[in-house]
Parts: structure tokens; C-alpha cells; sequence
């Protein structure tokens, strides 16, 4: 079961492993959404309880993920396929990864949309369009970018584009070589605008709001007559992007732990390309809460706090066209290392069993994934009315719903209990060969139990029943 080495290489090292996962992980969920929740949901308190989500029900998944990617060293299908037959289970476990491959694809289709917004706004910022910005011109900005099908598609093709042309030349070529500069640029892209936040922002409010902990914020709800009661929603959400921001259920860390080196440690990688996630998290509402507060802005803005507030803090401060210019271009930069392991299931898929060369698969895959993407594009315009939506959503709601909401969950789950009670404990405790019985087994309790559990509560608020 170690498939053709011909097809399916490996990465180079450890760290290229790392720094591919960790740029799967890194998206517009860290510094797009990440940041927008966490003021929607009352600042440091969120944010300790969004930690321990990612120690408990995160890290857990990732590793019985990778773990099973790399004893299969297959694509995603084929892995799960052919481990439920060696280990005597139900050939049905094969439907799961062919659920990780249709639901990177999906996202992938709306996902280059909201990327290229990133790709627009590098312009935009670069040309000056932000300097002097007040609120409404803010929002026409982006209510004009969004309004054009035009220009929506054409960003859209330059960003998968891009990512088609990483993937098609391969896993060290390609992928292992963007990911060795891209990642340490990420970061220092990153340092360059915290650094900008403490200059020119207010940023020790923007610290307080992050870290100081008031748990009343988040367990409780309350109306505009002042009268509160206890809500559990900021915990499910937490737990909910814990789990997503790390690029769990789609397939997309299995088929890179296919290529990982057998000698490299799944449980020490884990757990450094989760702190890894999440420090570009916290750095990217360290860089933006200072700018958000020094300009009266709202926290809470939700979505638009990123396209529409954030150019209005660059716009009225010194140096914003260039830092302003170099945030979008950090934008574009995390979408694009997640975007290549989106669509690479499928790509792996096609060469095993079609006998496709990379470059044709990637052509195929990033051709139907264009295709369906001019609809989340014509979402925002020509097909936003109410004769293109069903039950009230745009063909780009319903692709963001069912895949954030239902697919990635379901997937999650499924590598959960397949990984804890479908296989021998032999095969987990085989591949993560942990030195201490006493760690592998609190991991085996956490992955058949407590993991499974606080998925399927993400999963019942999701679709609005908790």
C-alpha cells in the first residue's frame, strides 16, 4: 500500500511538510475571519476558548488525518478505500474520501472569488484609492468591485491561474518550492504590519481587546434592554473555526501526509504547524484591532471588516497606501497556499487512476473548478436576485453553506471514528509512534470520544438545531 513512487513522491523533509501544511492551514480564515469573529464575539475570551478548541478537538484530528495520508500514500479515495479493505471494514469508508476531494473542489470554486476580491484590492491599494476613504466611500469601493461580473471574473481567472500553475508542476516543484519562500514571506509580511499597528495604531487597546479574558462576554447574550442569558453560540463557533481553519475533512492534509517521510514525527509536526496557524491569527488581529480602534472604527464590523473598515484605518493614516498595499498582498498570499491543497486530492486522484500527467489533471480539475466559480462571481450581480437564489441563497451562499456547514463537518467526523473505532489501535499507535503509552492513549480517548462529540455539536448549531 505504498502506492508508485513514480506518481507519488514525497516531500524533501520534515520541514517542507510543515511549511506545505502549515500553508494549507493559512487562509482567509485566519486573517480575514479569524479577526471579524473575534470581535463579533467579545475579543480574549473568545479567542482562550478558540485555543482550547484547537488542543482538543484540532490537533486530535489532524493527526489521525495525517496519520492515515501517510500509511496510505495514496490520494484521499484511494487511501480510505483500500485501508477499510486491509483492515476489514466496511468498503463504504471509501465514500468519505471521495467527500474530502468534492468538497476541497467546492470551496475551491467560490473560494479563488473571495481571493480575487484580495487580488483587486492589492491594485486598488497600490494606486492610491484608499487614501482619504470615509464609510461610504469604502463601501462603494467594494460595492463597485462586487457589482462588475466583469471584473469578478477576470480576478478569479488570474487567481486560479495561479494556483493551477503551482499544482500542474508538481509536489516539490511546485508545491514544495512555493511554500519554501511563500510561508517565511507570510510571517514577515505579517511582523512588518504588527510593527505598523504599534506605530501608527492605538495598540494597547487593540492588545486588551484581544487578550483580556471576560467570560461573560461569551457565555452571555444580551439584548438591547440590557436583559442577558447564557449562550453557548460563541463556544460552538469557536470550536467550529478551530476545526476549519486547519483544513480538517476535505482531504487536503491527508493526501499531504501521503508525502510525508516515514521518519518524520506526526505528533511533534502537528502540533507545530497548529501553533503555526494560529500565531498568524493572533498576529493578524494584533496588526488589526490597533488600526481599527485608532480610526473609531467597529470590531465587530463582521465580513467588511477587512474590505471595507480596514481600507478606511490606511486611508487616514501615514504610510497606509503602502502597508494598506502590502496587508492585500498578504491577503493574496494566504489564499494561494491554501488554494493549491484544495484542488491537489483531486489532482492525485486522476493521476493514480487515470494515468493522467499532473499538468493534465490540474488543466482538467482547475477547468471545472473556473467553470463553476463564474457562478459564485455572478453571484454578487447578474444572479443576485431572487429568481437565482433557492431558500433565500445565491449559488455562492449555498457552496459556502453546505461546505462549511455540513461537508467539512461530516468529513471530520467520519476521520474521526473511522481513525478510532473503524481500525485497529495498532495502526494509529504503528504510525505515530509515540514514546509514552500514556500520550497515545489520552490522544486514542480524545479521537473516539471527545473529538466526535464536540464535531457533532459544530455540526447541529451549523445547521441551527443547538
Amino acid at each position: 500500500m505504498n502506492g508508485n513512487p513514480a506518481v507519488h513522491n514525497q516531500w524533501s523533509s520534515r520541514l517542507a511538510f510543515m511549511l506545505a501544511a502549515i500553508g494549507s492551514a493559512v487562509g482567509l480564515g485566519n486573517i480575514w475571519k479569524f479577526p471579524y469573529i473575534t470581535g463579533e464575539y467579545g475579543g480574549g475570551a473568545f479567542v482562550l476558548v478558540y485555543l482550547v478548541c484547537v488542543a482538543l478537538i484540532g490537533i486530535p484530528v489532524m493527526m489521525a488525518e495525517i496519520l492515515l495520508g501517510r500509511r496510505g500514500r495514496r490520494s484521499p479515495i484511494n487511501t480510505m478505500r483500500e485501508l477499510a479493505s486491509a483492515e476489514g471494514a466496511s468498503p463504504w469508508w471509501g465514500v468519505v474520501g471521495w467527500g474530502g476531494v468534492v468538497t476541497g473542489f467546492l470551496i475551491l470554486s467560490f473560494y479563488s472569488v473571495v481571493a480575487g476580491w484580495a487580488l483587486a484590492y492589492v491594485v486598488e491599494g497600490g494606486f492610491g484609492a484608499f487614501q482619504g476613504l470615509d464609510g461610504e466611500r469604502a463601501g462603494a469601493l467594494f460595492g463597485e468591485l462586487t457589482a462588475s461580473p466583469q471584473r469578478l471574473i477576470f480576478w478569479h481567472s488570474v487567481f486560479m491561474a495561479m494556483t493551477m500553475a503551482v499544482v500542474a508542476n508538481g509536489v516539490r516543484s511546485g508545491l514544495e518550492r512555493l511554500v519554501t519562500w511563500l510561508m517565511p514571506l507570510l510571517f514577515l509580511l505579517l511582523a512588518v504590519l504588527v510593527g505598523y499597528a504599534m506605530a501608527a495604531g492605538d495598540f494597547e487597546r487593540g492588545l486588551h481587546f484581544l487578550f483580556d479574558v471576560d467570560f461573560s462576554k461569551v457565555f452571555m447574550s444580551c439584548d438591547e434592554a440590557g436583559l442577558c442569558e447564557f449562550t453557548a453560540e460563541p463556544v460552538l463557533v469557536a470550536m467550529g473555526h478551530a476545526f476549519f481553519t486547519l483544513s480538517l475533512g476535505m482531504g487536503a492534509i491527508m493526501v499531504y501526509g501521503s508525502y510525508m517521510p516515514h521518519d518524520a514525527s506526526i505528533a511533534g509536526s502537528t502540533v507545530m504547524i497548529a501553533l503555526a496557524d494560529t500565531l498568524v491569527a493572533l498576529m493578524a488581529g494584533v496588526a488589526i484591532f490597533p488600526l481599527v480602534f485608532a480610526n473609531g472604527l467597529e470590531p465587530g464590523a463582521g465580513p467588511g471588516l477587512v474590505f471595507v473598515s480596514l481600507p478606511i484605518a490606511f486611508g487616514a493614516m501615514p504610510g497606509g497606501q503602502l502597508f494598506g498595499t502590502l496587508f492585500f498582498v498578504l491577503l493574496v498570499f494566504a489564499a494561494w497556499s491554501s488554494s493549491i491543497s484544495l484542488v491537489e486530492p483531486a489532482v492525485a486522484w486522476l493521476t493514480e487512476n487515470e494515468h493522467m500527467s499532473r499538468r493534465k489533471a490540474a488543466l482538467l480539475i482547475g477547468g471545472l473548478a473556473w467553470l463553476l466559480g463564474i457562478g459564485s462571481a455572478l453571484s454578487f450581480n447578474l444572479w443576485s436576485g431572487d429568481e437565482y437564489k433557492v431558500f433565500g441563497k445565491t449559488l455562492f451562499d449555498i457552496k459556502d453553506y453546505l461546505t462549511a456547514n455540513i461537508m467539512l463537518p461530516l468529513g471530520g467526523l467520519a476521520i474521526a471514528l473511522f481513525t478510532g473505532w473503524a481500525v485497529s489501535r495498532r495502526l494509529p499507535e504503528g504510525e505515530l509512534a509515540m514514546r509514552s503509552p500514556l500520550l497515545f492513549g489520552a490522544w486514542h480517548f480524545v479521537i473516539r470520544y471527545i473529538a466526535p462529540a464536540g464535531i457533532v455539536l459544530v455540526f447541529l448549531n451549523a445547521i441551527g438545531v443547538v
